[in-house]
């Protein structure tokens, strides 16, 4: 139970990372930045795919890790795993990106990068110790 709190309390976190950036995006104000690179991370190319708001997949993928947490069990924990996954891969790519192409740094994604790697290694200890559900034999 401790391990599924910490991953929902790590989750959380990401959303409400992810919220505010969705806002600062959608309300077209700059975000608050004590290093001055929020806005220029979130003002390039790669703050969009598709035309979606990375915030708004970040805060879909949180949500998303958050609703595992509230659930025991082997198949929402490897979910769990693979949302955080994703998460860890695609943090890695946009972080990329700040050091490189887009030459700032955005605190808040730093933030939600540091949050992907903890629930990421949280996920990934649940996946190996969640017990498989097996059903019992009668006789």
């Amino acid at each position: 139970m401790k391990l599924r709190t910490t991953i929902a309390v790590v989750a959380i976190v990401g959303v409400g990372i992810a919220a505010y950036l969705t806002y600062v995006h959608y309300a077209n104000v700059a975000p608050i930045c004590v290093n001055g690179g929020c806005e220029k991370v979130q003002h390039s190319s790669y703050a969009t795919i598709a035309g979606i708001p990375v915030a708004v997949l970040g805060l879909v993928g949180w949500t998303l890790l958050l609703a595992t947490a509230a659930f025991r069990g082997a198949t929402v924990a490897l979910a769990g795993g693979a949302i955080a996954l994703v998460a860890l891969v695609f943090s890695g790519y946009l972080l990329w990106a700040q050091l490189g192409p887009i030459g700032a740094i955005c605190q808040w994604c730093v933030g939600n990068d540091v949050a992907v790697t903890v629930v990421a290694g949280l996920c990934l200890v649940r996946v190996l110790s969640e017990p498989a559900h097996v059903p019992e034999k009668r006789a």
